[in-house]
């Protein structure tokens, strides 16, 4: 008899942010293929008895090709397991699902999928940013700064024309790049960013810009979003409580930055 595959959301990196659902498969999963980005913490919910293959692709180094995913994920299920396909944040956005879900049809393999808490809603909750805003933005446009080889490249005019709220996945450390393609679509300089790192988990980070001063930001640690957009302004007052913030404000969870720059740890006292 055949097995079932799963392809789940793992969230942020929270494990309080799994859904109840995807704490039920995981728990009697007979094996898993997880993502470098899914944290310790939800792992270890995956029965030790459990086979865990790490499939990760990450900062363009790749240990193993998709289709050996697809392989190894039908073979295990055409094994009689229960198999969980664990990605980080929502399975269907950036997630390659669309790949998987074709090779497990494509082989005849039940599968189900089970949504997550994707990066953009958990970062931006996170930094307090409202991503739609009825006098600022009606509109949110999720984009990566990544495509596939050979794919045709963002329009970034047509992106920022809306004046919807965008939020870019997987910007990396490119930020030179990023904020040129932003001015080249005529986006005000002036236009707020906010860099996030590592949202959701103990080490997070906030980063507060704007595209004119965009290419100066840090490199903060992987993994990142930005959020571009008129909502950025109201981070402080959601979260930070900062009556007149800096035009360039370093918001961190855990550790002290420069003179330019002010510090806030969430939930503590601002570091001067």
């Amino acid at each position: 008899m055949k097995g079932k595959v799963y392809l789940v959301g793992a969230g942020p990196g929270d494990p309080e942010l799994l859904t109840l659902k995807a704490l039920r498969v995981l728990r009697t999963a007979d094996a898993a293929l997880y993502d470098d980005l899914v944290t310790p913490e939800i792992l270890r919910l995956v029965p030790a008895t459990a086979q865990l293959h790490s499939v990760g692709k990450r900062c363009g180094t790749k240990k193993i090709q998709q289709e050996e995913i697809n392989f190894l994920m039908i073979a295990l299920a055409d094994s009689g397991l229960q198999v969980v396909r664990l990605k980080s944040g929502d399975p269907m956005i950036f997630g390659r699902a669309g790949e998987e879900i074709e090779a497990l049809r494509k082989a005849g393999v039940d599968y189900e999928i089970v949504p997550g808490v994707t990066s953009a809603l958990a970062a931006a909750a996170a930094a307090g940013i409202p991503l739609t805003h009825r006098r600022m933005s009606s509109a949110v446009v999720f984009v990566t700064a990544h495509q596939a080889s050979g794919s045709e490249a963002a329009d970034w005019a047509k992106l920022t024309g809306s004046g919807a709220t965008l939020v870019i996945y997987m910007p990396g450390h490119d930020h030179d790049g990023i904020a040129a393609n932003l001015k080249n679509a005529l986006l005000a300089p002036d236009t707020p960013c906010a860099i996030i790192s590592r949202a959701t988990t103990k080490h997070q980070q906030f980063f507060r810009t704007t595209v004119g001063t965009l290419a100066q930001a840090p490199q903060l640690p992987s993994p990142t979003l930005l959020v571009v957009g008129e909502v950025v302004r109201k981070s402080d007052a959601a979260i930070f409580e900062l009556a007149s913030p800096l035009p360039d404000d370093l918001y961190l969870s855990s550790f002290v930055t420069d003179s330019n720059s002010q510090a806030v740890s969430t939930g503590q006292e601002p570091v001067a």
